[in-house]
């Protein structure tokens, strides 16, 4: 069965109520949520009950400062789609607001764990706090929990293979300077976006390379460069090509930044479709060349780059299979 999306608590068919649920925003669904998520799997596994995901939309920090933009790695579509392939059956958007975050603890565990989720078993990070004030803490939970005939288990942090704590905040940074080779280290698969195919100038076309684009949300935090990427189409079929992420400066075009995809060995029209794009390594950053035919020069070297590149790769994990893999 498909993993449902489910946009409030309230949504939840009775089929899914009674459930096993993992708690927390997982914006970009890394290593340590994964942690998180598998500990939660495992739980409902051997209850043989549902497994589902409680989440939040929009970010909380949207609500609490609306002024300060937030780098998102994984908008919530995308973060669906990897909870899916994780092997959830529901992942719970619910609406957070200011009344919904002027919930008392007490009153978040009625109205959402009981009421609407039913829930038989909640999993969380070792440091999730809820309701107003952040007044309930794990803690809190555990002894909700006791008095409500529902099992809590806390994940401790984790960390990589260097001791280090994975977290959304250093991805972000490793993000904006363009190390994805790096990122998708801490991720566990390739950092990836999902757009729809749309119509650009078409200058490409009459350079020789055509290219499929992308208008990606303002917040996304990835440097504006060019990469060896992988274009998964929705039937899913898979194609290596290059990417430029920008604002293209040769040509004067300094409007907002697209993903522009050549897709190698490729000219089917997927205008319309949408598609994802996984990111195998930074080629260079970008630049404003004295003209077209340097730049074409370059753009033949970015070519053969990506395609050495991505010759050579294999998959990080089971995930990283399904994301960026055929």
């Amino acid at each position: 069965m498909a993993c449902r999306r489910l946009t409030g608590s309230s949504e939840l068919p009775d089929e899914l109520r009674g459930g096993v649920v993992a708690i927390g925003n997982f914006d970009g669904v890394h290593r340590g949520h994964q942690a998180v998520l598998e500990r939660a799997l495992e739980r409902a596994f051997e209850l043989k009950v549902p497994a589902l995901v409680l989440t939040f939309e929009p970010h909380p920090r949207v609500v609490f400062r609306p002024d300060v933009p937030v780098a998102r790695i994984t908008p919530a579509p995308m973060r669906a789609k990897l909870i899916g392939l994780i092997g959830f059956d529901a992942v719970v958007e619910q609406q957070f607001d200011r009344t919904f975050a002027n919930q008392t603890a007490e009153e978040f565990i009625d109205a959402v764990l009981l009421r609407c989720l039913g829930i038989s078993h909640a999993v969380t990070g070792f440091d999730f706090h809820f309701g107003r004030k952040r007044e309930g803490g794990p803690a809190y939970l555990m002894q909700a929990g006791s008095r409500f005939g529902f099992g809590v288990t806390l994940v401790d942090a984790f960390r990589d293979e260097g001791a280090d704590i994975v977290s959304s905040s250093a991805i972000r940074g490793l993000l904006a300077a363009g190390h994805v080779a790096q990122v998708a280290g801490l991720l566990g698969y390739r950092y990836t976006v999902e757009a729809e195919i749309i119509h650009g100038k078409k200058l490409g076309r009459t350079l020789g390379y055509p290219t499929a684009n992308m208008a990606l949300p303002d917040e996304t935090p990835l440097r504006h460069g060019i990469y060896a990427v992988r274009l998964r189409r929705p039937n899913g079929d898979m194609h290596d090509g290059v990417a430029s992420f920008g604002r293209r400066p040769t040509v004067a075009d300094d409007g907002a930044a697209l993903l522009e995809t050549f897709v190698f060995d490729f000219s089917a029209d997927i205008y319309g479709e949408v598609c994802d794009v996984s990111f195998f390594g930074f080629l260079r950053g970008e630049e404003k060349f004295d003209g077209l035919d340097a730049l074409m020069v370059q753009m033949r070297r970015d070519e053969e780059e990506a395609r050495a590149l991505l010759s050579g790769v294999t998959p990080l994990s089971v995930l990283d299979s399904k994301v960026a893999f055929a």
